[in-house]
């Protein structure tokens, strides 16, 4: 038998009565709140006294006129606020301690603010202690009856869980008074925030969490604010970093992953009407560096200091691939630098925090935060931010993420489903969710077939042998304690889709057992209980509760309940049982394995029936009662397909996107999101625009393809299926939308004068889309640094691009800017022009040259244009000078041109793919150099992809034409031709067209560079320089020799026409077919030829080729002139080379001869082996046919082998960074220096670095085998003349084994284009003896292995270069360079990203 014992332990009543009065006295500086009187208190105090020492005084009046009530009658609890006078016995007043109550009680006296009635102290005192009289007899009677005893008590289990229940229900009554109470109480308790618990100082090591508590009282409720050394704390702003909560007035601070910089003090200020208090703690952070010698300063150096952070190098919207990987990268620079100071960088998708994951990884490098996304799925599509949080502020940017599917395996099937989630997980059951996807291929999706898979293991089961249709399936037989992974396919009548994403895992387990297990403890009610639990086993269990059905489709109904309260420790199972409406036949549901969890799957049912269904769950003891049955459940769908959304209406956005917004669906629940698709007009194609769905009504449609003709149509979708797709919107061009154009450029001065200056500009580069209907100029005065207010010169649009401002005042400065207005609006002022001076200009050089700007902006170059001073000057600008530089720091200004230009344009080359530069121009006259111009810049050098060049084009009726393509065209755009960058004013030889300029009588007089800009463009331009040669030809003229003497002239042209005709010219004379010369125009090829017989010494001079094709002209000419072509004239064979030798690296002696017979070259060759004293004579080679002959001779008499053994013995001096060719030597060095008489022994390696007075002399090398030898001597007591050749430098080497020198032998390309975001890899092949050393240079300064950058040099042979996740800074020249103490060399190549 169970039961339980209460034990209640009290004081005795002389203590306890020194209890009461001590706490009467503690509390009695809180008297003027109570309104009660020192007599009051007094008086209780006597009749207190009288009543506990036993004064016999059975009766109290409460009220006079009122009835005597028995005193024993009253609870003590009541008797003790009583003030009694001790001679008549009557209440005289009431004692109300404000505090005496808990806690949680007195701030539910004061937390309403609500204007009541006020009352007299003595009715709140009444209300308060008779409305809990009654409820209090019982208890009063208990504690007086054991004031100085022990109780035991004996209960029963079922006693005891009744009076626990009935305990629950009294709590919830007294709640419920309190809560009336609250609305009750006046606003004279109201008192300033105190603090009950103050936060404590904490000291923890770096990377831990520190959480600050404090408890606050005070009536209104106070408001709780959190500072770090005096800086308000705003949690939103860095919910990485801090957490702050307040609930039932206690506050908390959460400081996450604490370092150096968290090291403060920290205050919590509390606030209400009342006033304010407040409460420091400090923070110490430790950091384990610190042990080993790094300075850890414990006051961070970021106190006061304001930071401001800009992106820069932001990403745009962004297309990837299921499968591929992706990356995003912004450039983020934080002012003013602190050191060991790092802004908080976070990730958003969808407005959700990203965390590290196998999918997600991000990186914060100092400078750049980069995102990259692992093998990307639908999932990862939405808006992606990026936000830098600083202590001041932050800063954020966003841009959205398509997702594409991949591409199927079998036409026709459906893509992959998304987003697969677990729901409600329990001992053997978990309800599995899913999206539906965006495409559902050639037929409508059929159902989805789940897989699962045990975590660890690699194979998945089909959960499911029917399709559901529904995106909602719970899955059953799961083992308890598993870990399971979950995937969706989808299936039509093509086939079955790919697989979705994996779920996250989830574990079989029953929550309910979890938290009866983990469930809070009760609080602490003075009671102490001893609880002796009932047996496990003989206990049956009672009966579920709470059945209801939470889902109901044509393939399940699932059911839940909850378990019993009583069933023991021992675990209980589930028996499930339905019955047909109208019927009272239960039959059990689950006949295969009983239900462990409470959650019960029922499939098989037939559809349309209405059932009703019950649980009785049982164990080793036996079976419960039944549960009560739940209404009648029809089978069928609960939730219905959305209703079609509104009608879409798609307006225009950019060149690649168009806004779309529709009505949304009415009375849809569980609502899924919106599907958008568009289709080109005509092709009957509909193309997903997103792969994820979005709830909201407006959507941007990116990635379309400019001057399109599109409409869209948009579909909701739901756990139940599809919507019916909306109406569609009408058909819209994607092209950007018209706005407001930028702002006018150049501001400048034209013409000064002692009361009026003439001011001019140049018209926006971007016009919104639309024509540019006028401008408005403001001005404003300049005087001793003080800058007036702007005003307005015209008040109606000007139609020109200048204007003259009158009535001003002589040497005055004043500045201007100019607004252009469209139809759209007026645009943003320019930027003001420079303080100009009204006066006449009379300095002697010119002026500053205005209005720079660039056209033709390509990877290597760029073409800057210009306008002249305002002034010469007091001589006319006879040229101008082109600067230019790196826009980085400390780099310095170079000129582009040595030689002043009178043109006022200039193509500058020779500039760096993927860098940027300013320029500015300066004009001059006879005076000298005048002022650089305003930096223009910078500009980046790079060619933007679909660049288009300007071609060259002759038709078949000879027309020539020049042709520019554009493929960014706006609104409103238009070609501009120019001819030397001027605008063409007289087009009468010319016919300009909308993309193309013909010429109508070509002649001299059209030669020049032929430019055209493309307005309301991002500067897109292009040029043509339009030479002589309009025919354009494949290969100039050249010429072959042929056998027997015969010679052949000839030339292919690119393009012609039938009509086109070829003069044959020598020496300004026409040649015709005939016996000396055949001609040949092949016009399937276009190989036009001429043939000789033969070239005799007459036939020197220059052969044309003249082209005539209609309105178009070409030519192309060889000469044959000098003693160049002299061997081309001989009759016969004959030698081109003479005889010679070469020793080989064998040491082997080649004799050789080049001789030419016919169009043929060849070589003869003589040698020996072991060249000794008997190989000397006269060697000749002889060359004879029927048309002359030639003969060549070589000397190896004494005199020649002398010669021969010299060279083949010999040294060569070089300088640094020559090539000595390969020698071999089987023999000993020996190097000597003769130098002021002396002989000294050198090394054969040594070198003369800087020579000096000292160094001059004769070095003489004896190269000897034990028998025979040579000696060589090398002069340098002159100029250094070596060899024949004459250098500048001063380092001069001895090489003798040159193959010794450090090389790099291979493996790096000369050029690199790579992706962004990629990784780059190169690995270089090296070569020495003995090994190089290994050094990378980026732009000719050093790299250095680190996170960016990882350099290796692994067995002495291979030296390797990777980068990871390339960016556009990572552009420009690198080189491998390999030293030793044989010399020096470099491996170049350019990378582009």
């Amino acid at each position: 038998m169970s039961g339980s014992v209460d034990v209640k332990q009290h004081y005795s009543k002389k203590k306890s009565s020194q209890k009461q009065r001590s706490h009467y006295e503690s509390i009695s500086h809180h008297s003027s709140r109570s309104c009660v009187s020192q007599h009051s208190y007094a008086a209780h105090k006597s009749s207190h006294a009288i009543t506990t020492t036993g004064v016999q005084q059975s009766f109290v009046q409460l009220e006079k006129g009122s009835e005597f009530i028995p005193s024993k009658l009253l609870p003590p609890r009541v008797k003790k606020y009583l003030a009694m006078d001790p001679d008549t016995n009557e209440l005289i007043g009431y004692v109300v301690p404000v505090f005496r109550t808990s806690h949680e009680f007195s701030r539910g006296l004061v937390e309403v603010q609500e204007e009541v009635k006020e009352e007299g102290v003595g009715q709140v005192a009444m209300r308060n202690l008779f409305s809990r009289a009654t409820s209090s007899m019982e208890t009063s009677s208990m504690e007086t009856s054991s004031m100085e005893m022990v109780t035991v008590e004996k209960k029963s289990r079922k006693k005891n869980i009744r009076e626990s229940a009935e305990r629950m229900q009294l709590s919830k009554k007294i709640e419920e008074r309190v809560e009336l109470r609250k609305k009750q109480n006046s606003d004279n308790l109201t008192h300033p925030p105190e603090f009950i618990v103050r936060p404590r100082g904490q000291t923890v090591w770096e990377g831990k969490t520190v959480k600050l508590h404090c408890t606050v009282a005070g009536w209104p409720k106070p408001r709780v604010a959190w500072y770090k050394n005096n800086v308000l704390i705003d949690a939103k702003t860095h919910p990485d970093k801090y957490t702050v909560e307040s609930n039932y007035n206690m506050h908390s601070l959460e400081i996450k992953n604490c370092d150096f910089l968290d090291t403060a003090q920290y205050r919590a200020s509390s606030l209400n009407i009342k006033g304010e208090r407040s409460c420091i703690a400090t923070v110490v952070i430790k950091s384990r560096k610190s042990l080993e010698g790094v300075e850890s300063p414990c006051c961070p150096a970021t106190h006061g200091v304001t930071f401001h952070a800009d992106i820069i190098e932001s990403f745009e919207v962004a297309f990837g691939r299921e499968g591929e990987t992706l990356s995003l990268g912004c450039t983020v620079i934080v002012y003013p630098t602190i050191k060991r100071y790092q802004p908080d960088v976070v990730w958003y998708r969808d407005g959700v925090a990203l965390s590290e994951s196998k999918w997600v990884h991000s990186h914060w490098s100092g400078d750049k935060a980069t995102l990259t996304l692992v093998h990307l799925n639908k999932e990862d599509e939405g808006l992606y931010t990026l936000r830098v949080n600083t202590k001041s502020g932050f800063q954020t940017h966003s841009a959205y993420v398509f997702v594409r599917d991949e591409e199927v395996e079998l036409e026709g099937v459906p893509v992959a489903p998304l987003d697969v989630l677990c729901h409600d997980a329990n001992k053997d059951y978990v309800v599995v969710t899913w999206k539906q996807p965006a495409v559902e291929g050639e037929s409508p999706i059929l159902g989805y077939l789940i897989d699962r898979c045990e975590v660890g293991q690699h194979h998945w089961a089909q959960c499911n042998e029917t399709p559901v249709k529904y995106a909602r399936f719970p899955v059953t037989g799961l083992i308890e304690g598993k870990t399971y992974t979950f995937r969706v396919r989808a299936i039509n009548r093509a086939g079955v889709s790919r697989p979705s994403r994996a779920s996250d895992p989830v574990t079989a387990i029953d929550p309910h057992d979890r938290a009866r297990h983990r469930g809070p403890s009760a609080p602490f009610t003075g009671m102490i209980k001893f609880t002796e639990e009932d047996a496990t086993v003989g206990v049956v269990p009672g009966e579920p509760t709470d059945l209801v059905v939470t889902e109901a489709t044509k393939s399940y109904v699932v059911l839940a309940w909850t378990p019993p309260t009583q069933r023991g420790h021992e675990g209980v199972m589930y028996i499930v049982e339905k019955c047909i409406a109208g019927t009272d036949c239960w039959q059990r549901a689950n006949t295969g394995i009983p239900v462990k969890s409470p959650r019960f799957a029922l499939f098989d049912l037939a559809e349309g029936n209405t059932y009703s269904f019950r649980v009785r769950c049982f164990n080793s003891a036996g079976v419960s009662e039944s549960s009560a049955p739940t209404a009648p459940i029809t089978v069928g769908d609960m939730l219905d397909l959305p209703a079609a959304p509104g009608p879409a209406v798609a307006t225009r956005n950019t060149d690649t996107s168009v806004v779309v917004s529709w009505g949304a669906s009415k009375d849809v629940k569980h609502l899924v999101g919106y599907y958008i698709d568009h289709s080109v007009v005509g092709s009957n194609v509909w193309t997903p625009c997103n792969n994820k769905p979005v709830k909201e009504t407006r959507f941007v449609c990116h990635g379309l393809t400019t001057g399109d003709l599109c409409v869209f149509r948009v579909k909701a979708v739901n756990a139940a299926g599809y919507s019916a797709t909306s109406v569609e919107s009408e058909a819209v061009v994607v092209k950007a939308a018209i706005a407001v154009s930028d702002v006018p450029i150049g501001v400048h001065l034209v013409e000064a004068a002692r009361d009026y200056m003439v001011v001019g500009w140049k018209e926006p580069i971007v016009t919104g889309g639309a024509d540019i209907r006028g401008y408005f100029v403001d001005y404003r005065t300049v005087k001793a640094g003080f800058i007036g207010q702007w005003r307005e010169l015209n008040h109606k649009a000007l139609t020109t691009t200048s204007y003259k401002a009158e009535n001003l005042k002589e040497n005055y400065f004043y500045q201007f800017q100019v607004r252009a207005v469209n139809m759209v609006g007026i645009s943003e002022a320019s930027l003001p022009s420079m303080a100009l001076e009204c006066k006449e200009y009379t300095l002697a050089k010119p002026g500053v040259p205005r209005c720079l700007h660039v056209l033709e902006v390509r990877n290597t170059s760029v073409v800057l244009l210009w306008e002249p001073p305002t002034f010469d000057g007091r001589s006319p600008v006879n040229g101008y000078y082109v600067d230019l530089k790196e826009a980085a720091p400390g780099e310095d200004w170079k000129g582009a041109n040595n030689k002043a230009t009178k043109l006022k344009y200039m193509k500058v080359n020779g500039l760096i793919a993927g860098r940027s530069y300013v320029f500015r121009v300066r004009a001059q006259n006879l005076a000298g150099v005048g002022e650089p111009s305003t930096v223009l810049g910078p500009v980046l050098a790079l060619t933007m992809p679909g660049t288009h060049e300007i071609v060259l084009d002759v038709d078949d009726d000879g027309v020539i034409s020049m042709i520019f393509e554009c493929s960014k065209m706006a609104e409103g755009s238009k070609f501009v031709w120019s001819k030397n960058y001027k605008a063409m004013t007289d087009t009468s030889r010319l016919t300009i067209v909308t993309e193309g300029t013909i010429f109508n009588e070509p002649s001299l007089e059209d030669l020049g560079i032929f430019s055209c800009e493309v307005t309301n463009t991002d500067g897109v331009s292009a040029s043509y320089n339009l030479t002589e040669a309009v025919i354009p030809f494949k290969t100039e003229m050249a010429m072959d020799l042929l056998e027997k003497g015969r010679v052949r002239f000839w030339t292919q042209v690119e393009k012609f026409t039938s009509d086109c005709k070829v003069e044959y010219v020598f020496n300004d004379v026409i040649v015709e077919n005939g016996k000396k010369y055949t001609m040949n125009f092949d016009k399937n090829t276009g190989i036009i030829e001429m043939f000789m017989d033969s070239l005799m010494v007459t036939d020197e001079g220059t052969f044309t080729f003249n082209l005539i094709d209609g309105k178009a002209k070409g030519s192309t000419s060889l000469v044959l002139i000098g003693e160049v072509t002299q061997s081309v004239f001989l009759p016969g064979p004959h030698f081109v080379d003479y005889l010679d030798f070469e020793v080989t690296p064998e040491c082997n002696v080649l004799l050789k001869a080049t001789v030419r017979f016919y169009n043929r070259t060849s070589s003869c060759l003589f040698f020996g082996l072991q060249l000794c004293r008997k190989d000397a004579g006269m060697y000749e080679v002889k060359l004879k046919d029927d048309r002359g002959k030639d003969i060549s001779l070589f000397n190896l008499t004494d005199a020649g082998t002398e010669t021969l053994l010299s060279w083949f013995y010999c040294i060569q001096l070089i300088y640094y960074g020559s090539t000595a060719p390969l020698l071999w030597f089987h023999c000993v060095l020996e190097l000597l220096s003769s130098s002021n008489d002396s002989s000294d022994r050198i090394s054969y390696s040594d070198r003369v670095n800087e020579p000096t007075e000292k160094d001059k002399g004769k070095y003489t090398i004896n190269i000897s085998d034990g028998k025979d030898g040579v000696k060589r001597v090398c002069d340098l007591s002159g100029q250094g003349r070596i060899c024949a050749h004459t250098h500048t430098h001063t380092h001069i080497k001895v090489f003798l084994l040159a193959s010794y020198r450090a090389r790099v032998v291979g493996g790096l390309p000369d050029v690199v284009t790579i992706q962004e975001g990629k990784s780059l890899n190169l690995t270089g092949n090296v070569w020495g003896d003995p090994t190089p050393e290994v050094s990378w240079l980026k732009n000719d300064k050093e790299l250095v292995s680190d996170e960016r950058y990882a350099l290796k040099f692994e067995n002495g042979k291979f030296a390797s270069i990777t980068i990871a996740s390339v960016t556009p800074t990572d552009s420009g020249k690198y080189a491998l360079l390999v030293k030793n103490k044989y010399g020096t060399e470099a491996g170049e190549f350019t990378v582009s990203v």
